[in-house]
């Protein structure tokens, strides 16, 4: 504000000096300026003042904005590393377990006639963590059923225990040596365990007897 008032008063000491030299006597020296020559005078001393006061004032300087992202930590469990083949275990159901114990009616090579009807029974035991439920399915897997059908656990087996499975069975019209699969599954048809078999033969000798055993019961 103050430079602006000098200004000011700069340009009206310049007027002030053109009417003296208007009113003065020819024998006097001073120079004269014309009209349009201290008018230019005046704006030049104005737009010093200005830019003075411009230099003079703060600037407003913005704010520096940071641009830094933020780390983004990941997770490191489930994460598969680059470059390698490995592959996530699937969860499964590992508590159940079944093993083969023995033979406890027609062991292996057993000669029958065709047609002829018998019970098989093995025992096995519930090798795993958990109890087989009530529920739990002995099923045909493969080979021969010889008319065998799925036997059903009518109540829970627990873990350390052993059983007899019975399946009653028909010798097939089929001469040889003839095999069934089975194995243990959960009610949904979960297979685990081991796989026991049944292997006669049919025709070719003596038919052995094919009495039924005594289950063992369920404690």
């Amino acid at each position: 504000m103050k430079i602006k008032t000098t200004a000011l008063m700069t340009a009206l000491m310049i007027a002030g000096l053109l009417v003296s030299a208007c009113g003065g006597s020819d024998a006097e020296a001073t120079p004269t300026m014309s009209p349009p020559e201290i008018q230019t005078m005046a704006v030049a001393t104005f737009s010093s003042g200005l830019t003075q006061t411009a230099l003079a004032a703060p600037t407003d300087t913005p704010t520096p904005t940071s641009t830094v992202t933020p780390l983004v930590i990941a997770t490191l469990a489930n994460v598969t590393p680059f470059g390698t083949s490995f592959v996530a275990a699937i969860p499964t159901a590992g508590c159940y377990s079944m093993s083969f114990v023995s033979d406890v009616s027609i062991p292996d090579d057993t000669v029958m006639t065709a047609g002829q009807t018998f019970t098989k029974t093995w025992k096995v035991k519930n090798s795993g963590t958990c109890a087989w439920d009530a529920g739990f399915k002995f099923a045909f897997t493969g080979g021969d059923a010889m008319s065998g059908a799925t036997y059903t656990l009518p109540q829970s087996v627990p873990a350390n225990t052993a059983i007899d499975v019975s399946v009653n069975m028909t010798a097939p019209s089929t001469t040889g040596t003839i095999r069934g699969n089975w194995r243990m599954s959960s009610a949904t048809g979960q297979f685990f365990g081991d796989e026991v078999y049944l292997v006669i033969i049919v025709g070719g000798g003596t038919a052995a007897p094919t009495s039924t055993p005594s289950a063992t019961p369920i404690p």
